[in-house]
């Protein structure tokens, strides 16, 4: 009666390694492979080029931003230079209302001692009699 025998240690071994060789064998025959060489050479190209791309794009966004910024700072510019007109011409017109208003009571104040003045008059002309 015969049984299976498993195979023994030296077989596995043996076995292993020429699976390993056999792996070793492909692996050098595939990087000695012109396609695979020129599939790297264009990934690597693709590469590049994708690389260039996104510091074009990167640039092109610095630019932009740089060009925002200079906007910003006119508009903020001319923003301040509009606050600072509308604060001149407001306090000049408050100037105005307050020489306007310093005029009036002057006028008023001419009023009250002309009519001051007629009632001293008028009094001394009736003590006087005359």
């Amino acid at each position: 009666m015969s049984s299976y025998s498993s195979p023994d240690l030296h077989e596995r071994q043996n076995n292993a390694a020429a699976v390993k060789k056999a792996m070793l064998e492909k692996f050098r025959a595939a990087s000695q492979d012109p396609t695979i060489e020129q599939q790297r050479l264009k990934r690597i190209a693709l590469n590049e080029a994708r690389q260039a791309r996104m510091a074009e794009r990167e640039a092109a966004k610095r630019v932009r931003e740089a060009e925002l910024a200079a906007q910003a700072a006119r508009a903020a510019e001319l923003a301040a230079q509009a606050q600072r007109e509308a604060d001149e011409l407001e306090a000049l017109i408050a100037a105005e209302k307050t020489e306007a208003e310093a005029a009036l009571e002057a006028e008023k104040k001419a009023e009250r001692d002309a009519r001051y003045a007629a009632r001293k008059a008028a009094k001394k002309m009736r003590r006087r009699g005359y």
